[in-house]
């Protein structure tokens, strides 16, 4: 593929497009969720609707993520997201969980963009969080641009979607960690099976 903004958005479909599928997939195919309880770090951390519109930019870093990506690290990105989904995929089918949901009787648009949001949402499919495993990724591969500015930058935004997470009680403490460990184990696997892959390639080449 020739033109390199067609490339990025092919591999944002396949990468991303993968992770949609898999989730809805899971979410039909799966059997009732163990009930997660939550961690005296969960309790701590206050419910609001009003983080919702921090929450809907993972929407915006996501994207960037496959714009912002060295152009040779984005078929990893790529590769890494599908892995992610595979791997988030086993446990929500082996393990399903769901969490007790806070009701919203608010009235602001804050509320009715969340009430929105619970409606096509999964209310299963908790641990591990794809919603943070996704941003994780984003941000590894901006960061191999090594712009040192721009990276702290995203660092800082995810760190603050993560918070919004759990006060949107989306997600437990738990699932947005194992989310971040999934993604770093899918990345390093990705990276290893390409090392692995070029090494081959080399040999056979001699």
């Amino acid at each position: 593929m020739n033109n390199p903004m067609m490339f990025r958005l092919w591999h944002m479909l396949l990468g991303w497009g993968s992770v949609g599928l898999i989730y809805t997939l899971t979410d039909h195919l799966q059997s009732t969720g163990q009930v997660m309880t939550p961690s005296p770090l969960d309790r701590m951390i206050a419910f609001t609707p009003h983080a919702i519109w921090l929450y809907l930019s993972f929407f915006v870093v996501v994207p960037l993520g496959y714009l912002m990506t060295p152009l040779d690290r984005v078929r990893w990105l790529s590769r890494a997201m599908r892995l992610t989904a595979l791997g988030a995929g086993t446990v929500y089918l082996l393990w399903p969980t769901t969490m007790v949901y806070p009701v919203d009787e608010g009235t602001t648009l804050s509320s009715t963009l969340l009430a929105a949001l619970t409606y096509v949402d999964s209310t299963q499919n908790c641990l591990p969080s794809l919603h943070m495993a996704l941003m994780v990724l984003a941000v590894w591969g901006i960061s191999a641009a090594r712009r040192s500015a721009r990276t702290a930058v995203f660092v800082l935004w995810v760190a603050a979607i993560a918070y919004s997470i759990l006060q949107l009680r989306r997600h437990l403490f738990i699932d947005v960690v194992s989310g971040a460990v999934l993604a770093l184990v899918a990345g390093m696997l990705v990276d290893a099976l390409g090392r692995s892959r070029q090494v081959a390639l080399k040999g056979n080449m001699q």
